[in-house]
């Protein structure tokens, strides 16, 4: 039985690029007792993320681009290597994680599968990520990427091994990307 949500108070703080919002409310426990939060929320809307593999030459295609977040938390160039990824918008997930795959990498993917659907960071984001993973080969190539508008985003295409190696000392430390690169070497695909 799932708890019993009250809601006290929900307050929009920001609406500026996405929503955050102050919210109070009481939680009803199993045992009855009541017990009262208030918790920041952000809603950025829903995410795909999707990794290109290559069996036959056993690499991934990745991407490097700057995220304003980590460099204020401490990462000194703000860069990251990660699994090109984008928000919904109004898209559906698939079509979303295709769209990514072209503008980001420049690769105009085939067939896709779906590894999963995950809150990424439940205690205070809303969203939820659909994770893809698609075969990509020189004929898929399409453009150069590196993205639409405003995004500076490098092509990275590396070798599976590598990109594990650098997942295990820390070079990759997006959580969506271990995750897909995790997905790719537990499955065996790349073996």
């Amino acid at each position: 039985m799932p708890p019993k949500i009250t809601i006290i108070k929900d307050k929009v703080l920001s609406d500026n690029y996405f929503i955050l919002r102050n919210i109070t409310y009481d939680l009803t426990r199993h045992d009855g007792e009541v017990i009262r939060q208030k918790r920041e929320v952000y809603d950025r809307g829903n995410g795909a993320t999707i990794l290109l593999y290559n069996r036959d030459q056993r690499s991934v295609v990745l991407t490097r681009q700057f995220r304003v977040a980590t460099w204020v938390n401490g990462n000194e160039d703000g860069r990251l290597i990660e699994a090109c990824a984008g928000l919904l918008d109004n898209d559906a997930p698939e079509a979303c994680a295709r769209k990514e795959a072209m503008e980001e990498t420049g690769y105009q993917v085939g067939e896709v599968e779906k590894v999963f659907e995950l809150y990424m960071s439940p205690g205070g984001v809303t969203e939820v990520v659909y994770f893809f993973i698609a075969p990509y080969s020189e004929q898929l190539k399409k453009s150069a990427g590196g993205g639409v508008d405003d995004e500076a985003i490098d092509v990275i295409e590396m070798a599976f091994d590598d990109a594990i190696e650098k997942m295990r000392n820390g070079e990759i430390c997006d959580g969506k990307t271990v995750i897909l690169l995790q997905h790719l070497k537990l499955s065996g695909y790349m073996d």
